[in-house]
């Protein structure tokens, strides 16, 4: 038998039939979406859910002219009443704003443009139609109207852009009888892009318009279909907007039509013959929680399932948590007070949070606070409900070992940004150790590790452990710039954890160790009898150095032990 093939990236409906690639039916949103539908329908998920392709299959399914082949064999197409009724019967507009991104708002407006006047050209066929004026004709040359004499950009104007997504509802309704459903994907990326780089205010302006004008005053509207990330307050872009019905992560509706189910993962993992994978697939990339439903990352399981095919002792990574850059998280480390670090260690030891969640922000109010940063952790997808409570609080954890290790990794980093920060602090640390001061290294570390976020959570590798403390310990010592550093080298006849060549021929080697019973004094003579017994100085001693100092350093939660040779 021939596999399917598996959809890594792919958010085109059509190419899952046309293409034979593997899908995870979700053709049932479509019906829940007509059983609940408001006139403005809004869902925010985290990103990687699958909410551009569920977008897309929606275009597919009411566009006039669709294929219904594409819909044969999937669950939809048993709703024999509704795919009358609703398949195929619509003018549909489609348009992701993903990528209406700029470094100022010129840019960005023009490539808003770009996005609708994409769109409209795919209307071509309303320039011939006997159903409009010619007045009607020309509102729509305006907007595919592209000037030549610069860039080639669209060159509708500002009041134009504004009204293009009314204006061209109107002209397809008039066309085909027929009222217009609209779609935008990432509605708030345009947001989050302004915001970043300077000009979040004229953005605002120019969506609140843009949509005020498609979603409110808009009589060719259906019902309109939106996605994102975050739910922007009202009085940011959806101002005087009473129609808008918003499906959150915390919402009872629709709570498996983005992600996968543990059912769906089990039989995608079945069909690759990857069953056995399925509790590490379970640990690594489920716990997401969506109204009362458990969900995993989409693109985490297809990617881990790719690699797999090819590899089957490959390891479990962090897809989903290195597609962004996650500046949210760093953001709320650099603005840890001391209650705050006590929450993210919580979190990353497997305890949970208790937090007043804000369904709704500006992108200027995320900042304001550690407790907004708190709400959008949870509705980007960074923290997970496990418990509602009265005031609209919440028992949050992190939902799964993928991000668990994300927050482990950016906690290593952001120690060791405030760390250098200090230098004359740094500098006395490093200098014990060519100096053979055990008792001051210990208690600067100690000292440290007070400072910083342990990992003791159970459930984390014991190596996991040691590679945490073992980065935090080699950002420090990397401020000293003329020592030559060497991470998991080969020395001797093994690998030592650190070591150290001094331009004045004196050679460090530090083996680290956690105590995972918290016996610091026993897992530093194991560490030390390493160094010894896989001759670790004697490498660094053909390597020309004359004097060797031998360092075995034990952790455990915040305490550490130094001891040396």
């Amino acid at each position: 038998m021939c596999l399917k093939k598996l959809p890594v990236g792919i958010e085109n409906f059509e190419e899952f039939q046309k293409e034979n690639f593997y899908y995870v039916d979700k053709t049932l949103f479509i019906k829940e979406l007509l059983q609940n539908w408001g006139k403005v329908n809004l869902f925010t998920r985290p990103r990687r859910f699958g909410k551009t392709l569920n977008m897309n299959m929606l275009k597919c399914f009411f566009e006039i002219g669709s294929d219904a082949n594409l819909f044969e064999g999937l669950t939809i197409a048993k709703e024999k009443e509704l795919c009358e009724k609703y398949m195929g019967q619509f003018p549909v507009i489609f348009i992701s704003l993903k990528s209406v991104d700029g470094m100022t708002f010129e840019d960005a407006s023009a490539a808003l443009r770009s996005v609708i006047g994409n769109e409209a050209m795919r209307f071509q066929f309303l320039l011939e139609s006997e159903h409009l004026s010619e007045v009607e004709r020309e509102s729509y040359r305006r907007l595919i109207h592209v000037e030549m004499t610069s860039d080639a950009s669209y060159a509708m104007s500002n009041a134009a852009l504004i009204d293009s997504l009314k204006i061209l509802s109107g002209l397809l309704e008039k066309h085909y009888a027929h009222k217009v459903i609209l779609l935008i994907d990432e509605y708030d990326v345009p947001l989050d892009k302004a915001f970043q780089a300077g000009y979040y205010d004229k953005m605002v302006s120019l969506l609140r318009n843009l949509f005020s004008n498609a979603l409110k005053t808009n009589d060719a509207l259906y019902f309109a279909v939106l996605t994102g990330c975050l739910r922007i307050s009202k009085e940011s872009i959806f101002t005087g907007l009473n129609n808008l019905n918003v499906m959150t992560v915390s919402d009872p509706y629709f709570c498996d039509s983005f992600g996968f189910t543990d059912g769906e993962v089990k039989e995608l993992l079945e069909y690759y013959d990857l069953e056995d994978f399925h509790d590490t697939v379970r640990k690594w990339y489920d716990g997401y929680q969506f109204g009362s439903q458990s969900v995993y990352c989409p693109w985490d399981v297809i990617k881990y399932v790719q690699i797999l095919l090819r590899d089957r002792e490959a390891e479990p990574e962090n897809y989903w948590a290195n597609t962004s850059g996650n500046d949210i998280i760093r953001t709320l480390l650099r603005k840890a007070d001391q209650t705050t670090r006590d929450e993210i260690e919580q979190l990353i030891n497997g305890g949970y949070i208790v937090k007043k969640i804000r369904q709704e922000l500006t992108y200027r109010e995320i900042e304001d606070s550690a407790d907004n940063i708190w709400s959008v952790l949870h509705a980007a997808g960074y923290l997970t409900q496990i418990e509602r409570l009265p005031g609209r609080r919440m028992k949050l954890t992190l939902p799964n070992r993928e991000v668990k290790e994300l927050f482990i990794d950016l906690v290593k980093d952001w120690f060791e940004e405030t760390t250098l920060a200090d230098t004359s602090r740094i500098d006395v640390f490093c200098k014990a150790f060519p100096e053979g001061d055990a008792a001051l290294i210990q208690k600067m570390l100690n000292d440290y590790l007070w400072d910083s976020i342990s990992v003791r959570d159970t459930a984390v590798r014991r190596n996991m452990k040691e590679n945490f403390y073992h980065g935090m310990l080699l950002g420090l010592l990397k401020s000293r710039g003329n020592w030559k550093i060497q991470s998991n080298a080969e020395t001797g006849e093994g690998y030592s954890d650190i070591s150290i060549q001094m331009p004045e021929r004196t050679g460090i080697v530090i083996e680290l160790k956690y105590a995972h019973d918290g016996n610091l004094e026993a897992a530093c003579k194991e560490a030390l009898k390493q160094i010894e017994e896989r001759k670790y100085a004697a490498g660094l001693k053909r390597r020309g150095m004359k004097k060797v100092i031998k360092y075995g350093i034990a952790f455990y939660e915040k305490e550490c032990m130094v001891a040396m040779a």
